[in-house]
């Protein structure tokens, strides 16, 4: 099968299209034909290793998982012999975390996994590009317990998280500010945002406004920074910097305004099911800002690295 390998961390160019052995089902295992996958954040952090941290976990000089990519959308191609829920033909999406391997025409994926149906009526790439972010925005804002009649602003809004995260706080049934460019105003109204700050021109934290929570999407903002814009008993919802670890577990103990950090990030088949149940009701859609044939790869991690993508980076497999 055809898949795009890394044999050692560097700049986009390292990622090339290699013939390799197709995987083979374990016993509880579904193989997938990927028709479409996602380049993320991650994908790109763990091929530069910019973050040496990362290399105990992908490989200290090398990378022992060659085949990036966590997003899937494809069609079952073969099922292990213990398998019962899915079966040869389901259209299936889902995200295959901490295994990777989805920039390649097959992958295995656990039948407990983060895999499910894909809703009806949907493209490849449109399921291919829902969970990542939707998983880590639901990651983020779940503990936060948001409730009709709050507000949260929504930082870094017309990204893959962003984008998700805006679209959760709506069907949780908050009222929603978003930061980004002011470009992206009218996709983010379409997504179920009220009202919008452009953060080229505005500064949130200057304009008296208070929320209940602050989800800061991209890992651009601090507590320290935002607290002003907490109402007492405010939330702050970090994605990024571990110190945010640290300082979750003090204001726990601490002050009335808290931080929430959500680590590591849980994917699992019920986390899919509902993101499918709310693309069925109509309360969230992927965002896609642009398709790449598996071949043209190098050209989607430059752009992802850019930090200008709206939403997600599709990669067309079959």
């Amino acid at each position: 099968m055809r898949a795009v390998v890394f044999d050692k961390y560097g700049p986009p160019e390292v990622l090339h299209i290699e013939d390799v052995a197709r995987p083979v089902p374990n016993d509880n295992d579904v193989l997938v034909k990927v028709h479409a996958a996602t380049v993320s954040r991650t994908d790109t952090g763990l091929r530069s290793a910019d973050m040496f941290v990362s290399r105990f976990f992908t490989g200290l000089l090398r990378p022992r998982r060659c085949i990036l990519g966590s997003d899937l959308a494809g069609e079952v191609e073969a099922v292990g012999r213990s398998v019962t829920e899915f079966a040869v033909g389901d259209r299936v999406f889902g995200i295959n975390p901490w295994k990777f391997g989805t920039h390649a025409e097959f992958v295995c994926v656990a039948e407990s996994g983060a895999l499910a149906r894909m809703p009806e009526g949907m493209t490849f790439e449109d399921a291919a590009a829902v969970c990542d972010g939707g998983i880590l925005a639901l990651n983020a804002l779940r503990p936060a317990a948001l409730h009709q009649g709050q507000r949260i602003l929504v930082y870094g809004a017309s990204g893959s998280i962003g984008t998700a995260g805006v679209q959760l706080a709506r069907a949780f049934g908050a009222d929603v500010t978003a930061v980004c460019n002011s470009r992206n105003f009218e996709l983010v109204r379409s997504l179920g945002a009220d009202e919008f700050i452009d953060y080229t021109q505005e500064d949130f934290t200057r304009n008296g406004q208070r929320y209940d929570v602050i989800f800061d999407s991209v890992g651009k903002q601090s507590f320290t920074r935002c607290r002003v814009s907490l109402k007492p008993r405010g939330i702050f919802v970090a994605t990024d910097h571990l110190h945010n670890l640290v300082l979750a577990v003090w204001t726990a103990r601490i002050g009335s305004k808290r931080v929430l950090f959500p680590i590591p990030p849980r994917f699992t088949k019920q986390d899919v099911v509902f993101l499918k149940q709310l693309v069925e009701s109509g309360q969230y859609r992927a965002v896609i800002d642009r398709r790449y044939p598996l071949a043209e790869v190098v050209a989607a991690t430059r752009y992802v690295e850019t930090k200008q993508k709206t939403g997600n980076v599709v990669l067309t497999v079959l």
